[in-house]
């Protein structure tokens, strides 16, 4: 069994060497340019076109992280950059759902419990206590319902909080109030105290984070994105900051990483920055995962996170 890797980033020999250990009996290398030697399988990570063009004969792709945005778009911008007919597996959890559970319920619940305005009063000495939020209006909307954004509706809905979620197809989840489709999405929308971003990237999600959207939103509704930067329109919600829709943003992700340090972001008091780590792809789960489903895909056994081209996630 030969196995392809390849992954810009700096940490590339531990992923081999972990990979090598719970795979003792393949042929693995890391992918260099002129390399068009057969191979099985092939993991990677933002692979440069010439890595995977024409490799036909694989078995399946598997891609180093659960959003595979950017591995479509190099397929959009060069057609054939992905070989036909070869399933794209994405990673499905691998530690991460933990991890934004964690980080958004933080987020959720300091907005809830005005942490946020507390800092700022401190920061000007001032001993001011502040009327809670109601609970029963506190509404969390949460936009995509996949193997992440399932758990975290969950987890947020554990707390008390009335909270209802957005997909593309119907979803049916315990204690979440669950919109599917476009015609649904103004209801879901209607209300919305605190929204969460959770979507894959696609064409047609792009800049979903608008001024129509937060338009329908509670008036002073949150906003916390943890998805892809390309999702907001920075503009819009600046200009929602300014004018009140708005009260505050949690922001993990961005058109450009890094936020490049002039950006108007860094100076906006009510903007919560974090340098997309809500959820790091944790190594040894992932490597455990994708063993588990080459093992399968020898004993020819169906797997799950396969990639639907066409919708894009």
């Amino acid at each position: 069994m030969k196995i392809l890797f390849y992954t810009p980033q700096s940490d590339a020999a531990v992923w081999l060497a972990d990979l090598q250990r719970v795979l003792p009996e393949a042929d693995l290398r890391a992918w260099q340019p002129g390399d068009h030697a057969p191979a099985d399988f092939a993991i990677v990570w933002r692979p440069p076109c010439d890595m995977l063009a024409g490799r036909n004969s694989l078995r399946a792709v598997f891609n180093l992280g659960a959003g595979v945005d950017a591995i479509l778009a190099l397929e959009r911008e060069r057609p054939g950059a992905l070989p036909s007919d070869v399933p794209l597996v994405r990673l499905e959890d691998s530690g991460m759902a933990g991890q934004m559970a964690e980080y958004v319920v933080h987020a959720v619940l300091r907005y809830l419990r005005r942490f946020d305005e507390y800092a700022q009063l401190q920061a000007e000495h001032r001993w001011h206590v502040l009327d809670p939020h109601p609970r029963e209006s506190f509404t969390v909307g949460v936009l995509g319902l996949g193997v992440l954004g399932a758990h975290v509706a969950q987890a947020i809905a554990s707390f008390g909080l009335p909270v209802r979620g957005y997909s593309r197809s119907a979803r049916r989840i315990d204690g979440i109030a669950t919109y599917a489709g476009p015609s649904q999405f103004d209801t879901f929308l209607d209300g919305v105290k605190v929204l969460v971003n959770l979507l894959p990237h696609t064409p047609e999600t792009r800049d979903v984070l608008n001024a129509g959207t937060f338009a329908k939103l509670a008036n002073g509704a949150y906003l916390i994105n943890v998805a892809r930067g390309a999702h907001l329109v920075e503009r819009d919600l600046l200009d929602a900051l300014r004018s009140g829709r708005i009260a505050a943003a949690t922001l993990d992700v961005f058109r450009e990483e890094p936020l490049p340090v002039d950006h108007p972001f860094w100076r906006e008091p009510r903007i919560t920055i974090t340098p997309h780590s809500s959820a790091l792809t944790l190594r040894a789960e992932s490597v455990a995962q994708i063993a588990q489903k080459i093992a399968a895909l020898m004993r020819d056994e169906p797997i799950t996170g396969i990639v639907d081209i066409a919708r894009g996630y």
